[in-house]
């Protein structure tokens, strides 16, 4: 019998064993005892599994989803509100502590909500001659056949059903594929990854498809290659702070409209106090100008984007939106070219909103620039303490932060960050 003392950053219990080995026990809550079976190792401990659980926290509840312990997407369904919350802006506060800095107390948190989620990427497999769609189970590439999704938004549920039984009859899909879904202003944007190419019928099938459901395209692609247009039955389209773009094929968005608005308005108050309209900033990481066009309103930006396709429809949409005065976008990729030092010293902040893996490659240089503000745009808490750490030796300080709950029931947090200098 062991005694769980904590939720740790991936949403597991966490007990120790007589010698302190840890434990990470899914599903579990602190206060728990449970007794515990190891599975296999994992970093200092071990992966187990609590065969029962004795004195049940009183923050424990009824997981609203009957897919939860199995399903992958959510590990906190039956964690009370209340501390489930806490927990979760307590990430955030923990990653800045760790580098450093003493948080706002109570931290800024944007809750969210079930039926938010727009965007979703379901695996799918090919077994004993059914189609099996949905997500991974936890810690496994085994599917989960899912009929319904409590954080999905109801555009995208209305799919399930109709999207199985496509794929029954694809040909392209023999042992497995992909299908990732953007829900777009113009609707679900779809792009499906296939294990083989596309017959003649399957293109016929995925046409219809697109026109009976409300899909403004439908693309495929097979392994690494470049997406393909099966169908375009009209632009896709989201509009980001009043200009339209026309994102690529399973491009990165936000995954909440929420979550976006919260990201936004964190960034713009997050800019210098003493602006004007000629006022310059460095944006990195500017994706398709989720924060881009929302900037432009106040300042002149210096958008920076790695991906060519992303690049595109930025630079599309600056030029038919108008705002080409207002904004120019570059295709760079920082993590093997970083703006340095001396490009940086030419603006009067820097936005950035990097991938999972963080800014190690940019962030010594932002440091070393000395501009006077950073907003810091994260989906990862460590990446962003490992990062913020190197801000803090170059003597910045903390003057704001906003913990932003995307991924409800997940382990997974976004947050935004202001950090500035004299």
């Amino acid at each position: 019998m062991v005694r769980i003392d904590r939720i740790g950053s991936e949403g597991d219990g966490i007990a120790r064993l007589p010698d302190g080995t840890p434990l990470y026990l899914p599903l579990t809550l602190p206060g728990e005892s449970v007794t515990a079976r190891p599975l296999q190792s994992r970093g200092d401990g071990w992966h187990a599994f609590a065969e029962t659980i004795a004195d049940a926290s009183p923050a424990r509840v009824e997981p609203p989803c009957r897919h939860f312990g199995r399903c992958g997407g959510c590990v906190l369904q039956h964690w009370r509100d209340a501390e489930y919350r806490t927990w979760k802006s307590g990430l955030l506060s923990y990653a800045l502590r760790q580098a450093g800095f003493t948080p706002p107390d109570p931290l800024d948190f944007v809750p969210g909500l079930p039926g938010e989620r727009r965007r979703i990427d379901f695996a799918v497999r090919r077994t004993a001659g059914r189609i099996i769609l949905g997500l991974h189970e936890q810690r496994s590439a085994e599917v989960i056949d899912l009929t319904d999704c409590l954080v999905l938004h109801p555009t995208l549920m209305a799919l399930m059903e109709p999207l199985r039984a496509l794929l029954q009859g694809l040909r392209a899909v023999r042992r497995e594929a992909s299908v990732v879904i953007n829900l777009l202003d113009s609707g679900p944007d779809m792009l499906l990854r296939t294990d083989a190419a596309l017959t003649l019928e399957d293109r016929t099938a995925l046409t219809n498809f697109a026109r009976d459901h409300g899909l403004p395209r439908v693309s495929q692609v097979v392994g690494n290659d470049v997406p393909e247009t099966i169908g375009l039955l009209r632009p896709p389209t989201m509009a980001l702070s009043g200009i339209a773009v026309r994102p690529p094929p399973a491009a990165f968005l936000q995954a909440t409209a929420e979550g976006e608005r919260a990201i936004v308005d964190g960034v713009l108050r997050g800019m210098p106090g003493k602006i004007t309209s000629k006022t310059r900033i460095a944006e990195l990481y500017a994706g398709c100008g989720t924060l881009t066009f929302a900037l432009a309103g106040v300042v002149r930006v210096a958008a920076f984007e790695g991906d060519a396709a992303t690049h595109a429809a930025l630079k599309q949409a600056i030029n038919q939106g108008g705002v080409a005065g207002r904004i120019e976008a570059f295709q760079r990729d920082l993590a093997r070219q970083p703006l340095s030092a001396k490009e940086l010293g030419a603006f009067a902040a820097v936005v950035l909103d990097p991938p999972h893996a963080g800014a190690a490659a940019q962030i010594g240089q932002i440091a070393a620039s000395g501009i006077p503000t950073v907003v810091y745009v994260s989906c990862n808490p460590a990446t962003l303490s490992r990062d913020a750490r190197v801000l803090n030796g170059a003597g910045y300080k903390l003057v704001a932060a906003t913990a932003i709950d995307q991924f409800l029931w997940s382990a997974r947090l976004e947050s935004v960050c202001v950090f500035r200098r004299g």
